[in-house]
């Protein structure tokens, strides 16, 4: 089941990054990134065409509280960010009835690509969210066309769930590969549905 999530001020330090709320004063580090052509479309959105768009989504995140914006420490510039989503599909995956999991999902500035810092940023919050919220598994998506986030996922570890096609808000469906995270303090095995495509293989 989806367990509550919020960030509640919440920041992490990595070696390179800061992982805080999202802020008003962000606006125009986010308009920066997410108006490239590229950026937003590897994640399944269109980049924003407007400042105004930007503002919209940067209202949304400071109202719901589960997106990190990721800001490079030694320039305090934002440049990516990183959400604690709701996975989808609650009702039809009945492996995770009785136990607490989000899903994550992330984007950062074309300028930052291939240097690490997406893995770097997702294993602090994978961290935080077994440790301090509990949580039993997390899930993460790819659409096939995105070697660099399979390769973000692969390196945090992350193993291959399911193989779906899943809708975009760019209003495409496209084929891609779900994954899979168990906590690793915990000693579950999951009962789990639909094999028709169900990929994941246990130890």
């Amino acid at each position: 089941m989806n367990a509550e999530f919020q960030i509640n001020g919440t920041s992490l330090e990595t070696a390179r990054l800061l992982l805080r709320p999202f802020r008003q004063s962000d606006l125009q580090d986010f308009y920066e990134y997410a108006s490239v052509e590229g950026v937003g479309e590897m994640a399944g959105w269109r980049h924003h065409e407007s400042i105004e768009k930007t503002r919209e989504i940067l209202d949304h995140f400071i109202r719901e509280d589960k997106t990190f914006a990721i800001v490079l420490g030694e320039t305090g510039k934002v440049i990516g960010s990183l959400g604690v989503e709701k996975y989808g599909m609650e009702g039809a995956l009945t492996e995770f009835d009785g136990y607490r999991g989000r899903e994550i999902g992330y984007v950062l500035s074309k300028d930052y690509w291939g240097k690490g810092l997406m893995p770097e940023a997702v294993s602090a919050v994978i961290q935080y969210l077994f440790d301090t919220w509990d949580l039993d598994f997390l899930t993460c998506g790819y659409y096939d066309f995105n070697a660099q986030s399979k390769r973000v996922q692969e390196k945090c570890g992350f193993r291959p769930y399911r193989k779906l096609v899943m809708d975009t808000r760019l209003g495409t469906k496209e084929p891609g590969v779900l994954n899979l995270l168990i906590n690793p303090k915990k000693k579950i095995k999951f009962v789990f549905s639909h094999p028709e495509t169900l990929i994941y293989k246990e130890d």
